[in-house]
């Protein structure tokens, strides 16, 4: 039995005024999701356990079968691992992103979580300077893809509050400030890096060619190694994860997961995603499980940009969804799950707690003949009157039901 997950990060949404209160994927063609709404079986699935923040580390462990009231670390820990950067057990990792910072009325306003989306060869640049300029024993900087890189602050305090910087676009930076232990040494890198990355000529070109420039860096997403079962040792499947975000990859890495490399994957709207869907195929070939992460549907939520992510739901569905059904029939027995991992309403710009869609199908139920047509979204799931409460148990309900 082959097994594969297809993820469109931060697909479901709230009804919106502008698409007559539908959400996005009401609104968007997708006729693969559909076709394994209605072929199989879909229902609701609460990823983000209640009390914890909707973030896509605690949404994916769920989705992966871990259980992040016991498993839970900050994100960066993953994102390490997916760069080969070894933690001591007293090393702690903060996700670093290049952000742009803009004054309004006397105010620092969070312009840009991600620097205008930065070239992955411009961040380098700029994350170089700052490891030997700010880096030594105690402080490293390593370089990841486009605005995504990464902070090890050894023997450091993982007790500091920090914020996301797409949960506070447009506004004033000042209430969302490190706070708590270790605050004092997280701001004085924050305000250090900040007068290095004004006088660097990649800034200097991108304003004058009209771009933003990555003035800052925000740190936050802090946590310090943990261990975990491996997926071989929970479900006993051998397995890969696609996906061009850290995150993801470092996950996948923690779990024994091998992290597959697409030519083309960046992690934005013009991600490969056929390629994605060609290696996933090609990946089952010799492995029981793969794991497809697609990233774009979110961040055109967190732009605020409806048009984009209805887009990136049909470039998913029509390139990853579509070529992955069309490709599965080599094997003999197969399953397949479509789901967001949570919701990143246009409206709020950033990741709720609220349950996400998911639909399942089989090699058996493909064959079937469907009397039935089901849009795969928030609403039809909701009717099904399928829950799954706690968001661990659903890889068991996707393996073994």
């Amino acid at each position: 039995m082959k097994y594969v997950i297809l993820l469109g990060d931060g697909m479901a949404d709230y009804p919106i005024k502008e698409l007559d209160n539908k959400t996005p994927l009401q609104v968007a063609k997708t006729e693969s999701m559909d076709a394994v709404a209605s072929r199989g079986k879909t229902g609701m699935v609460q990823t983000i356990p209640h009390g914890l923040p909707p973030g896509s580390d605690i949404a994916n462990l769920s989705i992966l079968g871990y259980d992040p009231n016991r498993y839970l670390t900050g994100r960066a820990v993953y994102e390490a691992s997916s760069a080969g950067v070894r933690l001591d057990s007293h090393d702690v990792a903060f996700r670093c992103n290049l952000v742009t910072l803009t004054n309004s009325d006397g105010n620092t306003i969070m312009g840009d979580y991600s620097a205008g989306h930065i070239t992955t060869g411009e961040a380098r640049e700029l994350i170089g300077e700052l490891d030997v300029k700010l880096g030594g024993d105690q402080i490293r900087f390593y370089p990841g893809v486009s605005y995504r890189h990464l902070m090890v602050w050894k023997k450091g305090s993982e007790k500091v509050k920090t914020t996301p910087p797409h949960d506070i676009s447009g506004r004033d930076v000042s209430p969302y400030l490190p706070e708590g232990e270790g605050a004092a040494k997280i701001l004085q890198l924050m305000g250090e890096a900040r007068n290095i990355l004004n006088d660097n000529q990649v800034n200097k070109k991108r304003i004058a060619d009209s771009k933003l420039p990555a003035n800052s860096i925000w740190l936050w997403g802090q946590g310090r190694p943990i261990s975990l079962p491996s997926f071989s040792e929970r479900y006993g499947l051998s397995g890969s994860v696609i996906s061009a975000v850290d995150l993801i990859k470092g996950m996948g890495v923690t779990l024994g997961l091998s992290p597959i490399e697409v030519p083309g994957a960046t992690g934005y709207l013009d991600t490969n995603y056929l390629g994605k869907a060609c290696y996933a195929l090609e990946v089952l070939k010799d492995k029981d499980f793969v794991f497809v992460h697609v990233e774009a549907p979110d961040e055109a939520s967190h732009n605020g940009d409806v048009h984009n992510k209805i887009k990136a739901i049909e470039d998913f569905d029509g390139m990853v969804v579509k070529t992955v059904l069309e490709g599965i029939h080599q094997f003999k027995e197969y399953k397949i799950m479509v789901l967001p991992d949570h919701r990143t309403p246009i409206v709020r710009k950033t990741h709720t707690s609220e349950p996400v869609p998911f639909a399942i199908c089989s090699s058996a139920s493909l064959l079937e003949d469907s009397q039935q047509h089901i849009k795969f979204s928030e609403e039809s799931a909701e009717k099904s009157g399928l829950f799954v409460e706690n968001g661990f148990e659903l890889m068991d309900f996707f393996i073994r039901s």
